[in-house]
């Protein structure tokens, strides 16, 4: 069964109470079983981390990585410098699709720039929620094209 990994970066803890007009009403919690629930419908495993210290994620790359077959992130305020992170998924040699639940892109300039886009096969922002489950599907076609 391929293993996913679900990474979440600063203040992704808050949801559901932090500006809910940008990122929704739904709670991490809300959104890991949202995950979990596709994910059992495609017959993937999901390791999940939420963390506010980037070396924590740093280290939950590096344990799991080699068992892994694909990453979701979304680095929250890591996003235009997490650099010990882009290091840790290049090693990885996975393919990463990096999520936000509000358009990046569509905010203040510096949240639009991010240090793992370069690397990853996809970025998708601006659609709630839902970009998590985007990126799963993405993955687990990707997955299954290639045999795994």
């Amino acid at each position: 069964m391929p293993t996913i990994l679900i990474v979440n970066g600063p203040n992704l803890n808050s949801l559901g109470k932090r500006s809910t007009n940008l990122y929704g009403s739904k709670t991490l919690v809300d959104i890991e079983s949202a995950i979990q629930q596709r994910a059992n419908e495609l017959n993937i495993s999901i390791k999940s981390l939420q963390s506010n210290h980037e070396g924590a994620i740093v280290d939950f790359v590096q344990e799991f990585g080699s068992k892994a077959h694909g990453v979701i992130i979304n680095p929250g305020a890591f996003t235009s410098v997490g650099y010990s992170i882009l290091d840790a998924l290049i090693d990885t040699n996975l393919p990463v699709i990096e999520v936000h639940l509000s358009n990046i892109h569509a905010r203040e300039k510096f949240r639009s720039h991010s240090v793992i886009a370069p690397m990853a096969r996809g970025q998708i922002c601006g659609m709630g929620w839902r970009g998590y489950l985007y990126a799963l599907d993405y993955l687990y076609h990707l997955i299954s094209d290639s045999g795994h």
